[in-house]
């Protein structure tokens, strides 16, 4: 395997670990971040020779989830960042497992949510109310940085995917 292959292979679980914490800390998913994710993706798709319907449909999925991701940002049911995360995502796994991604996402997601709308019912210690991300976590009024849920979900997935399999080989 080639240094480059390593590299390619690399970035996308550094960027999900990247994205995951950002969220965590300032309930924000870099645009940057999300442009990088993408031409990386281009990047892989060139090193393994992807076909050019196979990567059609990887960005046809992308769109597809896309879509229905700024339905649910207009409701105000995910942020934009979540949106757009779900959507780089799902061009890196592919059609084949974009879903089970989903399915995924939203397991964990909901146990997230459901775990932190359960600490905010307990006090916060003095010692954390002065850390500002555990605080805005903490408050009621805040969001939930559900680019953790799909970080995660992402990572159980990636696995399997063709990039992982054909650039580890």
């Amino acid at each position: 395997m080639s240094i480059v292959n390593i590299i390619v292979v690399m970035f996308f679980p550094v960027a999900m670990a990247f994205a995951a914490s950002s969220d965590l800390i300032t309930m924000r998913i870099s645009n940057r971040l999300i442009v990088l994710l993408l031409a990386m993706f281009c990047l892989a798709a060139f090193l393994m020779e992807m076909p050019l319907r196979e990567f059609g449909i990887h960005f046809a999925t992308a769109f597809a989830v896309l879509a229905v991701a700024f339905i649910l940002f207009a409701f105000g049911w995910v942020g934009g960042g979540d949106a757009k995360l779900a959507a780089v995502t799902s061009l890196w796994l592919g059609l084949g497992h974009t879903l089970p991604f989903l399915v995924y996402a939203a397991l964990l997601g909901g146990a997230l949510t459901l775990g932190i709308l359960l600490l905010r019912r307990l006090p916060l210690p003095q010692a954390l109310i002065k850390v500002g991300w555990i605080d805005r976590l903490h408050d009621a009024r805040s969001g939930v940085p559900y680019g953790i849920a799909l970080a995660a979900a992402a990572m159980i997935v990636y696995t399997d995917t063709s990039i992982f399999t054909h650039l580890v080989v």
